[in-house]
């Protein structure tokens, strides 16, 4: 009973901080085009705060590796970034956005501790026994907080502004602390290294493991195409459906295909593995995508963004199922926080590149949208074993 307490505890946390995470980026992006009207604006507060966990992402798994308390590093990086969210708001509009994208890069730097730094802590909640059906429900958090998210920062935004919407967005993030607080301490004191010796060990564990190397790559260049993407759903939904907020609602949607998705691979599980449920569903997150920036009306427009949703929860939760496969237990927080670092930073810049073409285009954000997906399903062709190889 015990563990299950600490199980359903683990899950509500991690649901609420990814929740706020979710409804984070929108919020950003539906404030700085209500301030500015601009879709570029949005798009680089939306980079700046989530450009920099390339560089949070190692030091935040080395940290929490090292730890006695991991639970309570993390309750203290959840209460920062929730503060930084905030702070990063109110100041839109009264100063430059220069000044406001360079604090959104510091704000940015704990962000993933909200994804890999919850994961990572999951083994001493449940039993090896739960472990596979635990990490299950774990990945369908990120589809709820995907689906809840957005909606909830498009529904605020519009009754009560975009500035509000982040700072519940922020109290959601907060809301996660006591179930930080309540994670098991560990039972032995962790082996000390040298810094840069285990930073390095990190990145090797990653890149020297040929299978989590390629996912990795396809994971990180597909999520590009989902901040692509996430740019062009306001000018999307101002085009087709009357407002730019409902484009937000977009993003909702894309989390219900992802959440209705996963609930059936749990039911009937894919008999793939998983390297190739990663392949299958960046060539559908193409295909979406490319039907989005083409569609003739509303139905096709939303037709269009429930495929791409439908396909990214089963890639996450066979990405999720590599990693955990193939992470040393020494470096296991690493690992998760290291490659959900360079997947936000990825995010990022995708972000950050189709700001400008949103402007222009909706059409045309979205092809930079789907041009990375078909990247995507490229690198993993190429990084493809060598015969023998595991993976």
């Amino acid at each position: 009973m015990s563990e299950r307490y600490a199980t359903v505890r683990y899950l509500c946390g991690a649901t609420a901080a990814r929740t706020g995470d979710e409804a984070s980026g929108p919020a950003l992006l539906l404030l700085g085009v209500a301030v500015a009207g601009s879709a570029a604006t949005g798009s680089a507060l939306l980079a700046g705060v989530t450009a920099t966990a390339a560089i949070g992402g190692p030091l935040i798994g080395v940290a929490l590796d090292r730890s006695r308390r991991p639970g309570r590093l993390l309750a203290i990086l959840l209460v920062l970034y929730a503060l930084g969210l905030v702070a990063v708001a109110l100041p839109v509009g009264r100063l430059h956005v220069a000044p406001v994208v360079a604090l959104a890069l510091i704000v940015g730097l704990p962000s993933p501790a909200l994804s890999g730094g919850w994961t990572a802590q999951l083994p001493r909640v449940v039993s090896a026994s739960r472990a596979t059906g635990v990490s299950t429900w774990d990945a369908m958090t990120f589809g709820a907080a995907s689906l809840v998210g957005p909606a909830l920062a498009g529904a605020v935004a519009l009754g009560f502004g975009a500035l509000t919407s982040v700072v519940v967005a922020a109290a959601l993030v907060a809301l996660a602390v006591p179930a930080a607080l309540a994670l098991p301490d560990r039972k032995l004191p962790p082996e000390r290294v040298p810094l840069l010796a285990e930073l390095v060990s990190g990145v090797r564990a990653v890149v020297g493991n040929r299978t989590l190397a390629r996912v990795t790559a396809v994971s990180t260049i597909s999520i590009a195409g989902t901040g692509a993407f996430v740019v062009a759903t306001p000018v999307l939904g101002e085009r087709t459906l009357g407002g730019a907020a409902q484009g937000a609602l977009l993003l909702a949607l894309m989390a219900v295909g992802s959440l209705a998705a996963n609930l059936v691979t749990v039911r009937r599980p894919l008999r793939f593995r998983p390297e190739t449920v990663v392949f299958v569903c960046v060539l559908v997150q193409c295909v979406g995508v490319t039907g989005a920036a083409v569609a003739p009306s509303a139905l096709w427009l939303l037709l269009a963004v429930a495929l791409v949703g439908a396909a990214e929860g089963p890639q996450l939760a066979a990405l999720l199922a590599v990693r955990r496969r193939e992470a040393p237990e020494r470096l296991r927080s690493q690992v998760f926080t290291t490659a959900a670092s360079v997947k936000v930073s990825a995010f990022a810049l995708g972000a950050a590149l189709a700001g400008p073409a949103a402007d222009l285009s909706p059409a045309l954000c979205s092809a930079l949208a789907a041009a990375f997906q078909g990247a995507a399903a490229l690198t993993h062709l190429l990084m493809r074993p060598r015969s023998g190889s595991r993976g």
